[in-house]
């Protein structure tokens, strides 16, 4: 310290005795804690840090003699753990997520745009909970007995004085078939019908997708690219497959002419 030019100032004298890459003190460091501390801090049971810690999701604690030392770093994790879950990830996703984003392979929150993306809906509605008045306001001028046969096919579910319709779309589509002469009950069955196979389209077009990720789908595996890849397939996939299926019924309906089958029906016995 003799050395020390006696004119610098009390912040020149610090730098000198305190260069940029001195490690820092304990008291420089964070809080730190127990894990009954951690626990208490971030609402986590201390049984449940040390299952996310067996399950790698969260870093091991820091070993002083026999005490663990768990710091802020830790107390980020457990949120950003909690949040996943939250958004319905298991522990071994999360687990191989957080390695990513810790190796900087993956940024947190590129995957939050694409897990966005993946969890919009395609179509712009949700269930809705109407009282009796709204049901009847909603339904129109209704035959007796239509909200019970919408209860029993299940469009509707009674919760105690009010209606839960997963549909209010479908239900009005179904209700202008049945005014054209189409039984509730049979329109319902092809709907049940087109929600069977087209479960078993999503399912494929979905492996599809996966499988063809970054390498035809989506310039690459970065989540930033796959979010724009799921964008541009969403109504691009519903455009071909509303375009596909008009096809496909025309197709069929007309063979019902050229087999003679329309003819058959028209001589059906009334």
């Amino acid at each position: 310290m003799n050395d020390i030019d006696p004119d610098l100032s009390p912040n020149e004298i610090h730098a000198i005795e305190m260069p940029e890459d001195t490690p820092p003190t304990p008291e420089d460091a964070g809080p730190e804690y127990t894990i009954d501390e951690l626990a208490a801090h971030t609402r986590v049971p201390s049984r449940t840090i040390r299952f996310y810690q067996s399950k790698g999701a969260l870093l091991k604690p820091e070993i002083r003699g026999r005490k663990a030392i768990y710091t802020d770093v830790h107390v980020e994790r457990l949120q950003l753990i909690g949040t996943l879950q939250d958004r319905g990830l298991r522990i071994r996703a999360i687990r191989d997520l957080v390695a990513r984003i810790d190796s900087g392979e993956l940024a947190l929150d590129e995957w939050l745009g694409l897990e966005a993306q993946l969890h919009a809906r395609f179509v712009d509605e949700s269930p809705k909970l109407l009282s009796a008045a709204e049901l009847d306001a909603a339904l129109g001028d209704q035959r007796p007995g239509l909200v019970h046969d919408l209860v029993r096919l299940g469009l509707l579910d009674r919760q105690g004085d009010a209606y839960l319709a997963t549909s209010m779309t479908l239900i009005q589509t179904l209700l202008k078939m049945e005014a054209a002469g189409i039984d509730l009950e049979v329109a319902k069955q092809a709907v049940d019908l087109t929600r069977q196979h087209l479960s078993r389209l999503a399912n494929a077009l979905g492996k599809h997708y996966l499988k063809n990720a970054g390498t035809g789908f989506g310039r690459s595996t970065a989540a930033a690219d796959l979010n724009e890849a799921f964008g541009a397939a969403r109504p691009l996939g519903q455009t071909v497959v509303h375009t596909l299926f008009g096809q496909e019924m025309e197709r069929v309906l007309r063979g019902f002419v050229d087999s003679g089958q329309a003819a058959k029906i028209a001589l059906k016995k009334r």
